[in-house]
């Protein structure tokens, strides 16, 4: 069920849940969240099922404040806490060690854990309620609230499609970043880029003071994180990536024929067929990640079989809706 979250009855309702193991759904800025108590681990057990989601890949604990990070990691390197001073709320996770005994579910077992403190107001308020209920519940995991390498929904009925009237949604509504967090590894001695965002790779640099390495340039093997398999955040239409020149040459090929096609392209495309959907990607990198996953799920409900996407630029303004679109296609 979609509830208000400005009613205090649905607040409450939705702690007294979390508190019982049960899972709520909630906005976050990047996208709405499948939340559980991180610290019970039957609870997380219930996201993993409900996501059909292996237990083998981690989840990111969401927490209201820097402070509430030390009851799940064990330290926060000088860096880390840079970061988190900068970012924090915002769309910024970071890998920190965790803290022996706690969260291991929702860490998958690992020694890591990924810890987010999100922006969005609804957010907030559930965390907060929730830190100070009693017993409290101090910090939530909450992947995407979608089914396991499906596309991320982005408001509360995208959530409501996925999982149906019995879960408790709170509609924040439509997400404002749009595409999932920044990932930072801060466990391997310098910090290493696992999952780029909206937050630039120069943006990190900028505000913890150290150079950003990329994964393979560190020898000790990166820790597992939530979002970094080859494959996902994919619709149920294929998804194909091809530069705006090849584009157009495919409509052109087909003709009138083309039918169960859409398009997002930066490029105005012409076609023969009046079958082909099309939508304009923004120019700005912000803007076409705020809307890339609704117009996935755009096109998925309107029945198409291919979905033809135009190529981001290079810029690395551009790096998390280019890393989102080539994991979609490679579904």
């Amino acid at each position: 069920m979609i509830r208000d979250p400005g009613d205090p009855a649905a607040l409450h309702e939705a702690v007294q849940t979390l508190q019982g193991g049960g899972l709520v759904a909630f906005p976050t800025e990047t996208v709405y969240g499948l939340g559980a108590d991180a610290g019970n681990d039957d609870a997380v057990a219930g996201i993993f099922a409900a996501k059909g989601r292996p237990a083998d890949h981690p989840l990111i604990v969401h927490v209201p404040e820097l402070s509430a990070a030390t009851h799940f990691a064990s330290e926060m390197p000088d860096y880390a806490r840079r970061l988190a001073q900068a970012f924090w709320p915002g769309p910024l996770t970071l890998i920190l060690p965790r803290r022996e005994g706690v969260a291991g579910a929702a860490a998958a077992g690992q020694g890591s854990i990924g810890v987010r403190c999100p922006a969005h107001p609804v957010a907030q308020s559930l965390l907060k309620a929730c830190a100070h209920a009693s017993p409290p519940v101090l910090g939530l995991a909450g992947p995407s609230a979608n089914k396991f390498g499906r596309v991320s929904p982005t408001t509360a009925a995208h959530v409501q499609s996925e999982f149906g009237d019995a879960l408790l949604v709170l509609d924040g509504g439509p997400c404002d970043v749009g595409i999932e967090s920044t990932i930072v590894d801060c466990t391997r001695g310098r910090p290493v880029l696992l999952r780029p965002g909206v937050l630039t790779a120069e943006q990190v640099e900028s505000a913890g003071g150290e150079r950003l390495a990329l994964p393979q340039e560190v020898e000790q093997a990166a820790p597992r994180a939530s979002g970094t398999l080859e494959s996902h955040y994919a619709p149920r239409a294929k998804v194909r990536l091809m530069d705006a020149k090849a584009l157009q040459a495919a409509l052109d090929v087909l003709g009138e024929q083309a039918v169960g096609i859409a398009t997002w392209s930066r490029v105005i495309l012409q076609t023969r067929s009046s079958r082909v959907l099309r939508r304009r990607m923004p120019d700005d990198a912000r803007e076409a990640a705020r809307l890339l996953f609704a117009v996935l799920r755009e096109f998925d409900d309107q029945g198409v079989k291919l979905i033809w996407v135009e190529t981001p630029p290079d810029g690395i303004e551009w790096d998390g809706v280019r890393d989102r679109l080539q994991r979609a296609a490679a579904a």
